[in-house]
């Protein structure tokens, strides 16, 4: 259940133009999710957990093998936006957006965190940054001074052609076979609009309204208790085996991205 905003976050993870069109462009073909989606699926949980959880050993092997993986994105992309898949400030906004998918997930599961809950989240998160090559010290120190990044970044989103209809397309799972896509695609776009931040939302021309909004709000409550409900290996499903396949692929010197 805690991947229910994963779709929005990702979206908000690609709405400055440097990193929508550096993904929407990339010849990058091992980590397209469109033409992989298991296999991009898989590193990104992956990411997350060792991250989150990971020893210095295992952050620094995601570390060089992320960066390699940008690397190669670099020399490839055909994007007329100019981007450097390098850049710490626009690092610092992929991990800005992934600590607030945290920070969604936990509210979502058991209800907004308390000011201490927050301070020990943003702490977690600043591994986010570290592993893709941020300084710790472009990390806000406090909850206070996230919120202050963040509203100073939303003046930087920005949607065009191209990166609004890749991201429609994400949103509405078009990168799934038929009729997978039919069948999922229109629960997908409804979550991932509901758990968009309404500037996401309006800059994607994504319809909403009060009584979605209702309708949303049921919904979540539903997930909640179904997954209070669930036992824990099925809780924690897929986050327990991706991060089982990911320690094993570390051991044996395996590519992880």
């Amino acid at each position: 259940m805690a991947l229910a905003p994963a779709g929005a976050n990702v979206i908000m993870q690609l709405s400055r133009l440097p990193i929508g069109h550096a993904i929407a462009h990339s010849s990058v073909d091992s980590g397209a999710l469109a033409k992989h989606p298991v296999k991009r699926t898989r590193t990104t949980l992956a990411f997350i957990m060792i991250a989150l959880f990971g020893t210095d050993h295992e952050r620094s092997v995601m570390r060089s093998q992320v960066s390699t993986q940008h690397r190669r994105a670099n020399k490839g992309n055909e994007s007329t936006v100019a981007f450097d898949t390098f850049s710490p400030e626009l690092q610092r906004w992929v991990a800005a957006c992934m600590h607030r998918g945290v920070i969604d997930a936990v509210s979502f599961l058991h209800g907004p965190p308390n000011e201490e809950e927050l301070s020990a989240l943003l702490a977690m998160s600043s591994r986010f940054a570290t592993t893709l090559q941020v300084p710790i010290d472009m990390w806000p120190a406090t909850p206070s001074d996230y919120e202050e990044l963040w509203r100073a970044s939303l003046g930087e989103v920005t949607f065009d052609e191209v990166t609004r209809g890749y991201l429609l397309g994400l949103a509405s799972l078009r990168f799934l076979p038929f009729p997978l896509d039919r069948i999922l695609g229109p629960a997908h776009r409804f979550l991932t609009t509901g758990f968009l931040p309404p500037l996401f939302r309006d800059q994607l021309g994504l319809a909403w309204s009060p009584r979605r909004q209702r309708r949303f709000e049921r919904i979540k409550v539903g997930l909640r208790v179904v997954n209070r409900l669930l036992p824990r290996p099925i809780r924690e499903f897929p986050w327990n085996l991706v991060e089982r396949d990911t320690r094993r692929r570390i051991r044996r010197h395996q590519s992880i991205v």
